[in-house]
């Protein structure tokens, strides 16, 4: 028995201490890692750069011509010819006759008044004649009577309201005959200007009265565009006195360059501010600049360019005033009203107040509050504050 007991104490032994471990291992404490502290956010940042900046401002509007008049006969008659430009979209030059009304009735007016001239000159000449027939009569009467100086015949002797009569006669047919020439020559309707034709109303056979007008005319020396702008964007175009009304020489006013898609391709001319309409629209707050693009149909120039016809509607840029040292940014780079993140040396954020000359939809320019080489956050940030760390991922180009 003994022997059975130092036989398996050792056994028991080892049990014993296998017991142990296990129950150690079972009840011991997890030991906790600290967890690693967050790392900064990534952000892009752009390098700030200075240049001068030419601002412009952008409008919208439809081409009008610069003179527009309605052609209107000024005597009566019916229409005996019409030119080959008088058509819708013709083509005519100044002083060119594109309608012509029967000239007959007024032919024989203008030689009634020639005949009326003549016999009124013919009667004047005669009261004169027989003027002085009287005053020499009345010479030879007073000259019989001597030692008495020769008296001036009076008035009636020498015919003298039988002469005012006839001269008055000439004068009013003188005036009969300027007028049936002007009505003879009023037959013959001739363009105001260099132009084309809107619309025509009258054809060869019409009868027309006089007022009636018988086409809408245009001139194409220049054309014009209205062009709405907000009153607060004035301030970034160079406007000369005069538009002020100031009493100055008249100066050119600011560039404008019109696009617009025509004849099947994009299109550019090039024109001036040449007045603001007196009036702003007090619900739009908008204010309307005129532009003029001289020889719209390329009339006195070869070019293969499209005419800037009447009725297109363009997209217009007016170059303004010149910024000297400005900064342009990304709008996403703006943090609040008036406001940009900074990343200064060391990574670390700073809020930077900044001077927004004028932002649009992609960009802001900036004429002060960054100064070139400081990098201007423009990943957006949740909770963004001064001094908090990030690390900078990329320089945005």
């Amino acid at each position: 028995m003994n022997s059975t007991i130092r036989t398996l104490a050792p056994l028991a032994v080892f049990l014993l201490g296998l017991l142990g471990a296990w129950a150690l291992v079972v009840s011991r404490v997890p030991v906790k890692t600290p967890p690693p502290p967050p790392l900064p956010p990534l952000v892009r940042v752009l390098t700030v750069t200075t240049a001068d900046v030419r601002l412009t401002v952008r409008a919208q509007g439809s081409v009008t011509p610069r003179t527009e008049s309605a052609l209107v006969p000024e005597v009566s008659g019916r229409v005996v010819a019409v030119a080959p430009a008088f058509a819708a979209g013709g083509f005519f030059e100044q002083d060119e006759v594109l309608v012509t009304l029967e000239p007959g009735d007024y032919d024989a007016a203008v030689a009634r008044a020639r005949a009326t001239l003549a016999q009124a000159a013919s009667r004047l000449a005669m009261e004169e004649a027989e003027a002085e027939v009287a005053r020499r009569e009345w010479e030879q009467l007073a000259g019989r009577r001597a030692g008495e100086p020769p008296e001036e015949p009076p008035p009636l002797v020498v015919r003298a309201p039988q002469r005012e009569e006839a001269r008055a006669a000439l004068a009013a047919a003188q005036a009969t005959l300027d007028q049936a020439l002007r009505d003879r020559e009023r037959t013959l309707l001739r363009a105001p200007f260099a132009g084309r034709v809107r619309q025509k109303s009258v054809d060869v056979g019409q009868f027309v009265n006089r007022g009636t007008p018988l086409a809408s005319l245009y001139a194409v020396d220049a054309a014009e565009v209205r062009l709405p702008i907000p009153d607060d964007q004035l301030a970034f175009l160079d406007l000369p006195p005069s538009f002020r009304g100031a009493a100055s020489p008249p100066e050119p006013g600011p560039e404008v360059l019109l696009r617009a898609r025509f004849a099947g391709r994009e299109s550019v001319w090039t024109g001036r501010i040449v007045r603001l309409e007196g009036e702003l629209d007090p619900r739009s707050r908008m204010v309307t600049a005129v532009a003029r693009v001289e020889d719209p149909y390329g009339r006195k120039t070869v070019s293969d360019r499209p005419p800037l016809a009447a009725g297109l509607f363009v997209e217009a840029e007016i170059l303004g005033r010149t910024v000297n040292n400005a900064v342009v940014l990304p709008r996403a780079a703006l943090r609040g009203p008036g406001g940009v993140w900074i990343v200064e040396g060391g990574d670390r954020l700073r809020h930077r107040a900044v001077e927004i000359l004028r932002a649009d939809r992609e960009t802001i320019v900036l004429a002060g509050g960054l100064a070139a080489g400081e990098r201007v956050c423009l990943t957006p940030l949740d909770a963004a504050t001064d001094g908090m760390a990030v690390r900078v991922h990329a320089e945005a180009r």
